[in-house]
């Protein structure tokens, strides 16, 4: 048996929807290559590998997506207590978050897309706002509500990767 551990979350916790904060994110990347034009370069690779993220991304959304779906829990990120399981099956043997992960990936295909050096500033700022706001508190609620499961599953998965 679990002891029930107390929810601490700060203000920002669990208020804006990662997908809301994702098209938040697109836009300020996009603002820097106006801000810094110095800083824009040319490769000719860079579509391809904007284009491989871009897939990359869009595999791990739907394979989260639809195994949310599958499973028949709640997919609402701002309220992770409506949990009815924890899901460790399919791309959720790899990464607690592929959601979060594949829009990461997305973030990166845009960064490339833009091609300019400061876009890439914003991915780790996305990844720090993700885990603080967004996923710590989803994993103290989940860990509150499935005890020793989660506990485990925390323990063999990773975050991100």
């Amino acid at each position: 048996m679990t002891q029930e551990r107390p929810v601490n979350l700060t203000r920002l916790a669990l208020k804006i929807p990662p997908a809301l904060l994702f098209i938040i994110w697109l836009a300020a990347m996009a603002s820097v290559r106006y801000i810094f034009p110095g800083l824009n370069y040319t490769f000719f690779l860079t579509p391809y590998i904007a284009g491989l993220f871009f897939i990359l991304g869009l595999f791990l959304v739907l394979a989260g997506f639809f195994h949310f779906r599958k499973v028949q829990t709640t997919i609402n990120p701002r309220q992770p207590e409506k949990t009815t399981t924890i899901v460790t099956s399919g791309i959720y043997r790899v990464s607690r978050n592929p959601m979060y992960l594949g829009f990461l990936m997305w973030l990166i295909a845009w960064a490339f897309m833009l091609a300019n050096l400061v876009g890439f500033v914003f991915l780790p700022l996305f990844v720090f706002y993700m885990n603080r706001y967004q996923i710590i508190p989803e994993e103290r609620i989940l860990l509150n509500q499935f005890g020793d499961i989660y506990y485990r599953y925390l323990n063999k998965v990773g975050r991100w990767l």
